[in-house]
Parts: structure tokens; C-alpha cells; sequence
């Protein structure tokens, strides 16, 4: 895995106790989650750049007041109309 070096502000690491690999990880999971939210990337690729289980992600969105399936009313016309062509 590629990785870099942030700057961060020092009073952000003082809010955190001093805890700079923990901030790195949630900043990390944080970053993955607005891509996902912003439909950048699949709930899976969001998974995988959390390092988490799917499941485990899909908690973390829900935590976080993101819908883990995003399911608009669109895709459930589609399913619709698809189901309705079956049963012809």
C-alpha cells in the first residue's frame, strides 16, 4: 500500500490526546465514506480502502448518517418494470 505524510494542525492532534495513528486511521475511513457518499466509489471499494469487512463498513456509514445501500427511487422503478417483463 502507497502511503504519504499529511500536515495536520497541532490543536487538531492535541483534540485527539496525541493520537496520531488513530486520527490517520479514521481520517482515512472518513475520506472513503464521502467517496462512497458521493457514489465516487462501490460500497465494496470503500470496504477495501477502510480495511473493514463489508459488514463492518456498511455499520460504520450507518454510524455515520449515510445511508449504506443508496437505493434511489429510480433503481426500484427499474427493478420494477424488469419484474413485470418476467412475469409476461
Amino acid at each position: 500500500m502507497e502511503t504519504g505524510d499529511v500536515k495536520l494542525p497541532s490543536s487538531l492532534l492535541r483534540a485527539t490526546n496525541g493520537e496520531e495513528s488513530n486520527l490517520s486511521e479514521e481520517d482515512a475511513r472518513l475520506r472513503a465514506l464521502e467517496l462512497y457518499r458521493e457514489d465516487k466509489v462501490s460500497r465494496g471499494r470503500a470496504a477495501e480502502l477502510c480495511h473493514m469487512p463489508l459488514a463492518a463498513f456498511m455499520d460504520f456509514a450507518a454510524k455515520h448518517g449515510v445511508a449504506p445501500l443508496q437505493y434511489s427511487f429510480e433503481d426500484l422503478e427499474e427493478e420494477r418494470q424488469s419484474a413485470d417483463g418476467l412475469k409476461a
